[in-house]
This record gives C-alpha cells, sequence and structure tokens, in this order.
C-alpha cells in the first residue's frame, strides 16, 4: 500500500476510533466486518439476479410439445428471457434429463405416470398445464372398446423415450397383452406410425401430443376404414392407475358437416406437467406460470377456460413459489412494472433493505455498548478512589497513613496504563484529576 492508501486507511480508523470509542485493533477488526457484510451484499445481489436464459426439453420438432415451448419461448422474449428449446423423443426423455445434474436443462414437459424408478427429490412441478389425451387407432373390422381386442394384432406403441410407449406399455400390460409369437409391437411413432396404419403395416397405434400433431390426429379421423378406440372401461382404468383422467371427445366435435366423430368417444388420458429443478428462481417461476396461464388457460376441446394450469399434485411436489404464485398471482412488482426493473426492486428489498434494517441499529448500538464497557472500567477504580477517601476520614491509629499513599499510587499507575480511545479523553482525565484530589486532601490530613 503507498503513503496516500496508508493516510486514508489511517483516517478512516481515526474516524471509526474517534465514533465508537474503540483501539486501534478494534477500529480495524469493526472496519473489515463492516466492509466484508457489504461485500457480501453486492455479491449477493448480483448472484440473486434471474438468469436471462432458461432451456426446455420438450418434444420431437412438430409435436405438440414443442410447438407449445414455441409459443413460451416468444413470450419469454417479451420480458427479456432467451428460451432454448431442446428437442427430445418425450416425455420419459424430459424427466431422465431433467433429474441427472449433468444435463443442462432447466424445465421441461413430463407427462404424468413416469416418475417411477427416477430420482426425483431435486424436482419440483410447477402446476399441470393440459390434459394429454391417448388416442387409439386401429384398422379392425368392428368396433373396439376394451384393450384385449388388441390381442394378436400389430400394434405401434411407440418409440424408446417417449411417454406415449410408457403408457401404451402400461395399459397393454394390466390388459395382459404382451409381445409375443401372436402379438407384435413396432417402435414405430407421430407421422410414421400413422403412415404404417395407412399403409396396413400395423393393425393398431398410440398417438399423443408429445408424439404426434393435431393435424394428424385430424387426418385418421377422417380415413374411412380407420376407427377409434372408445374406452368403455375408462372409469375402471381411473381408479387403478390414479394418474389417468376420463375424458369425452364429443361428437361431431372434429368436424361438425361430417359428423366426426359419429359418437360420443370416451378417452383416458395423464396430464402434462411443466417440471423443474428445485432450484428455479423464483422470478423465473411467476414468468413461466404467467405464459402458462396465457398459453393453457384458452378453453378447448378437452378443457374449459381457466382449468389450466392447475396445481394438481402427481409424482412431484408443488414448489412453494408456484403455490404462492396460485394463490396470490404475481408478486407487487412484477404485476406493475418490466421484469427487469421489479427484478432490481426485488433484490433491493430482499439484500439491502434487511441489510440497512440490521447493520444501522447494529452499528448504531456499539457505541452504547462501548460507553458501557467503559463506565464499567471507570467505575472500578473510583469505587477502589472511594474506599481510599473514606478510610482517610478514620482515625489516624485505624487507617495507615503510608498504606493509603501506597494503595492510591498504585491506583494511579494502573489508570496511567489504560488505553483510552480519544472520545473517551475526557472521562479518562476526569479521573486522574480526581486522584490528584485525594491525594492534596491525604497530604492536608497528615
Amino acid at each position: 500500500m503507498n503513503a496516500q492508501g496508508k493516510t486514508r486507511l489511517h483516517r478512516i480508523l481515526s474516524v471509526f476510533m474517534d465514533y465508537f470509542g474503540m483501539g486501534r485493533a478494534a477500529s480495524l477488526v469493526a472496519m473489515i466486518a463492516v466492509a466484508g457484510i457489504v461485500v457480501f451484499a453486492c455479491f449477493w445481489f448480483f448472484h440473486s439476479a434471474p438468469p436471462k436464459t432458461l432451456t426446455i426439453t420438450s418434444g420431437e420438432k412438430g409435436s405438440a410439445y414443442y410447438s407449445v415451448a414455441e409459443k413460451y419461448a416468444r413470450i419469454l422474449a417479451r420480458d427479456g428471457v432467451t428460451l432454448v428449446i431442446l428437442p427430445s423423443a418425450g416425455s420419459t426423455e424430459n424427466l431422465r434429463r431433467l433429474a441427472d445434474p449433468s444435463v443442462d436443462v432447466d424445465i421441461g414437459f413430463v407427462q404424468a405416470g413416469l416418475a417411477g424408478g427416477q430420482k426425483t427429490d431435486r424436482l419440483v412441478s410447477l402446476g399441470s398445464v393440459s390434459y394429454q389425451p391417448l388416442l387409439i387407432f386401429h384398422r379392425l373390422p368392428q368396433s373396439v372398446e376394451v384393450l384385449s381386442q388388441l390381442a394378436q394384432t400389430r400394434i405401434a406403441v411407440g418409440r424408446e423415450g417417449s411417454g406415449t410407449r410408457s403408457l401404451a406399455l402400461a395399459l397393454l400390460a394390466v390388459n395382459g397383452i404382451a409381445p409375443g409369437a401372436t402379438t407384435t409391437f413396432s417402435d414405430a411413432e407421430g407421422e410414421e406410425a400413422a403412415a404404417e396404419l395407412l399403409a396396413g403395416k400395423v393393425d393398431a397405434i398410440f398417438l399423443m401430443a408429445d408424439s404426434a400433431s393435431s393435424q394428424t390426429m385430424r387426418t385418421l379421423l377422417r380415413t374411412p376404414g380407420i376407427g377409434l378406440v372408445n374406452f368403455a372401461q375408462a372409469d375402471a382404468y381411473v381408479r387403478r392407475l390414479p394418474y389417468l383422467n376420463k375424458l369425452t371427445m364429443p361428437k361431431g366435435a372434429m368436424d361438425f358437416g361430417k359428423n366426426i366423430p359419429s359418437q360420443d368417444i370416451t378417452l383416458v388420458c395423464p396430464t402434462v406437467e411443466l417440471v423443474a429443478r428445485d432450484n428455479l428462481h423464483p422470478a423465473l417461476s411467476d414468468l413461466l406460470l404467467s405464459a402458462a396461464a396465457e398459453i393453457h388457460g384458452r378453453p378447448a376441446l378437452f378443457q374449459n377456460r381457466g382449468d389450466f394450469p392447475a396445481p394438481l399434485e402427481n409424482e412431484y411436489k408443488i414448489s412453494d413459489d408456484a403455490r404462492r404464485f396460485y394463490k396470490s398471482g404475481k408478486s407487487f412488482f412484477y404485476r406493475y412494472l418490466p421484469f427487469w426493473l421489479a427484478s432490481l426492486l426485488n433484490r433491493i428489498l430482499v439484500v439491502f433493505v434487511p441489510l440497512l434494517l440490521i447493520l444501522i441499529p447494529g452499528v448504531k448500538s456499539i457505541p452504547a455498548l462501548l460507553r458501557w464497557r467503559m463506565s464499567l472500567r471507570m467505575n472500578r477504580w473510583y469505587r477502589l478512589l472511594l474506599a481510599v477517601e473514606q478510610d482517610a476520614l478514620k482515625p489516624q491509629e485505624f487507617r495507615g497513613a503510608d498504606a493509603l499513599s501506597r494503595r492510591l499510587d498504585a491506583i494511579e499507575r494502573e489508570v496511567n496504563k489504560m488505553k483510552v480511545p480519544a472520545s473517551y479523553g475526557d472521562q479518562f482525565y476526569l479521573l486522574r484529576t480526581h486522584i490528584t484530589f485525594v491525594r492534596n486532601k491525604l497530604r492536608q490530613e497528615e
């Protein structure tokens, strides 16, 4: 440190010593402590800022998941947050990515019912954002109302990593259907599976929104000879597999003119959850849920306005930030101010206001504590000085003049050794004056 720096440090130390009534070492420690607290607060202020980029694991390009992720990206971009979309094979791969800390993802769409066998303790749900209807198309000559009718057929169940495959295998398993000599499973999914069904290469296909576009489903519904499974046992499935829901596709819902479908179709489906890692920034949680309300809150074929997003807890606990959002909405600043400004003010409130509320009274209390400590030290010598003066009033044969002088000399030596800050100089010199006063009184009485 150069001479100028040393001079400045000495001046600051002098201010501490004079104001707080502390010695040089204590003042230096106090300065370092205050500086450390301020530096930590500044670090935390910048560290706690919400990131400008999020990564979402969605679905294949062209799937409903990917299209919805693009809508999220456009909405988040309005507040200066970039959403990077990472394509995937579907819900199963999304969950695997989220559960793996080495994979750089923050959020993802995950179909309910897939958490078995996965380590999900570091994952939270921001809520369910939609139903995930399962449509099972077939080309069998008769109508299909129970899945056991698909035994001894060729079935496209979807590729590894998709939620379609996981749910298809679970539903077929409870019906005693497994790949074997008379039943074959195909990994075809989405557009490929639809093409194989139309070409007669498979007899039935499972389609969900994470792997197939709505246009593909509409095309199949309009194709003669292609039927849709009507789940007559839907109530039993919902009780057996609690992550499923029962839905109805109304008669004529896909095409009023051609009356497609020609009857009400009962379906079963899981919900889709917006799953995040538990370290997701609270401000981004609010931003994502606001986007979810804008995207998923509209009425649709299988939902009413405002049904989603919803805090429906399945395998993952609803995050505390999401619960607060569902209960009271956005916090005050984020509700009325631009995102960047709300984030700035919120961090000031969280970091600096508590710091000031603690630091300022704490700093102000130091002089009072030091005055109390100094008063105790001064009072100790005043008690001894009073004892000398009171003994001086005793008769000569009882008090021992020489002994009193020696006691007074000892008090004076100890007082002169005291290290007293300048702010307590008046008390120190007043004590020395009183010692001299008692000494003179002793001399007068000799």
